[in-house]
């Protein structure tokens, strides 16, 4: 329940002397009793004529007396009524907020239309599909214009590596490994066989075609090694016989430069012979480049 609002005891005396100095008429009291029941009456708070609005519930477990929620609204008034003179107060609260209406405008959105945004990332490429059937020909274009002179090429080089040696006279073998030495020269291109120590030298790194022949000696054995550097390559090989015999053995051999190339007497647990005299030619000796590795 509301209190009145004490005010001070002098503004209460003065007031007091004041009505009493200045009595007013009878029918001046009851015209003023008029004007407030009529100024109570337009005072009570306004309800809305909506039906969803409803005023906000008050906590049963608030500690207000259940009376004053039930107040009439002219009784607030008149309790709050005071002279201009008296001591500011706090203002009351209202345990029923008056309600404040604000007009909402109401738009069609699906009239409206957003800007345009950004574009988004580029997605991955799909499956490719089927290829289509070729197109017509198209028309020829114009002729351009003639390009620059190019620099100038090396010039075509060729290169040539040969040599044929022979041996007029038989040799045997003796206790230790004997280079076979030519006495006979048929082709030496460049001087690239050298006569005295019996070795080919590789001048030209490539690819080379190597021959030997040799004539055997009756009974006795012809064994034989074609060297690369000091590495057996290739054999050549008859057994004793009554009869003298032609043999021959032909390879290649891929060569880097400066390696050799010669033939060597094996010595074996027989007598190692080859056969010639001073007239003709028994033993041979013949090689050629095939193709330069720089060619290849």
């Amino acid at each position: 329940m509301l209190q009145p609002v004490p005010r001070p005891e002098g503004c209460h005396s003065e007031h007091k002397q004041m009505m009493q100095t200045h009595k007013l008429p009878g029918c001046a009291v009851c015209l003023g009793v008029l004007v407030l029941l009529c100024m109570s009456v337009l005072s009570e708070t306004y309800r809305p004529p909506y039906s969803d609005w409803e005023p906000e519930r008050p906590d049963p477990q608030a500690s207000h007396h259940p009376r004053e929620y039930h107040r009439e609204p002219s009784e607030a008034r008149r309790s709050e009524c005071r002279r201009c003179c008296d001591p500011e107060e706090e203002a009351p609260q209202y345990p029923y907020p008056y309600p404040q209406y604000q007009v909402v405008p109401q738009i069609n959105i699906t009239i409206l239309k957003g800007e345009k945004g950004e574009s988004g990332e580029r997605g991955p490429y799909g499956k490719s599909g089927r290829s289509g059937q070729m197109g017509p020909r198209g028309p020829h274009g114009i002729k351009g214009a003639k390009g620059n002179m190019g620099a100038s090429g090396e010039p075509c080089k060729s290169y040539y590596a040969a040599f044929s040696v022979g041996r007029k006279k038989a040799l045997h073998s003796n206790d230790y490994y004997q280079t076979l030495v030519f006495d006979t020269q048929f082709v030496n291109l460049y001087n690239h066989f050298n006569m005295f120590t019996g070795k080919f030298y590789c001048y030209i790194p490539g690819i080379y075609y190597f021959s030997l022949n040799v004539h055997t000696w009756n009974q006795k054995e012809t064994y034989l090694h074609v060297m690369k550097n000091e590495q057996e390559m290739a054999i050549l090989y008859a057994q004793p016989s009554d009869r003298s015999i032609m043999q021959s053995q032909s390879f290649m051999l891929e060569l880097e430069q400066n390696d050799e190339v010669w033939v060597r007497l094996f010595k074996g647990e027989r007598e190692n012979a080859v056969f010639s005299d001073d007239f003709d030619t028994y033993i041979t000796f013949s090689g050629y480049l095939i193709k330069a590795k720089s060619e290849v």
